[in-house]
């Protein structure tokens, strides 16, 4: 009996330290880039919402799934999407003539310390609320000044109407864009992010300009400085004001104006 005790002992002590390492191995890669990793993008598919003026959305296309003549397992797909739709990147050359196109966004302006800018309480009471210079100056008051190199992203909770395409654009009929609703950055705002030399400019709507915009401007002065933009972000709720790093790489498109886009924050 005393020695079957021991060897159901053993047995579960090997059991806890192999369940150890497996859970140590688990956390290895957020520890090894010092915090936790979340998702900020959306998954493509048949929901994604695309500008309501773009003729297609994203289509998978099977190629092959199932096993092959000679026994294995293969799969394998095609996809076609416009560039500017889903969790996507705005290259500055998509409004700015001569800028920096998705191949060449130096991977500076892609990576880097990350500030998230609160919108949404504005943003629940008018949907067409723009953040303004006074909103980057109350933030800095609070957490500090906005430094050169950093990602602003810009919360309006917005991503909890994904991907209700009524709700989400505040509208939905089929290729017309002049009844939009949704918040976005005011021209001001955008030339106040310039002169603060922010690396990239992020968003969870579908546009840094706001839904009304006919002129863009924001997407004008900010491309024009050749300053990138990720749009349709998800999970910006999650992200604290200031300590996140924020790795965003999009598709390298070779002279392309944007692209899908893979965006992930650490937290510490």
């Amino acid at each position: 009996m005393r020695q079957l005790l021991r060897v159901c002992i053993l047995t579960a002590l090997a059991a806890c330290a192999i369940l150890t390492a497996l859970a140590a191995c688990a956390r290895a890669p957020a520890a090894r880039l010092g915090g936790r990793i979340l998702d900020l993008t959306h998954p493509f598919n048949r929901q994604t919402l695309y500008w309501p003026t773009s003729p297609t959305g994203f289509v998978l296309t099977t190629l092959s799934h199932g096993p092959t003549p000679t026994g294995f397992f293969y799969s394998a797909n095609r996809f076609a999407a416009p560039e500017h739709g889903g969790t996507h990147l705005d290259a500055p050359i998509h409004f700015a003539e001569g800028k920096a196109s998705a191949d060449t966004v130096p991977l500076a302006r892609l990576i880097g310390p990350a500030v998230v800018v609160d919108l949404a309480a504005r943003a629940q009471a008018d949907p067409d609320a723009l953040l303004m210079p006074a909103d980057l100056e109350s933030f800095e008051r609070q957490h500090g000044v906005i430094a050169s190199g950093t990602i602003v992203l810009v919360r309006t909770g917005w991503a909890a109407r994904w991907p209700d395409r009524k709700r989400y654009f505040g509208d939905d009929k089929p290729g017309d864009a002049t009844h939009l609703h949704f918040p976005g950055l005011s021209a001001d705002a955008a030339r106040v992010l310039v002169a603060r030399q922010i690396a990239a400019v992020g968003i969870d709507t579908a546009s840094i300009d706001h839904g009304p915009s006919t002129e863009f401007l924001a997407h004008r002065v900010l491309l024009g400085a050749d300053i990138p933009a990720f749009e349709n972000l998800a999970a910006l709720d999650a992200l604290p004001p200031r300590g996140a790093t924020v790795i965003a790489l999009p598709m390298k498109i070779e002279g392309g104006s944007g692209g899908p886009l893979r965006i992930v924050v650490v937290v510490p």
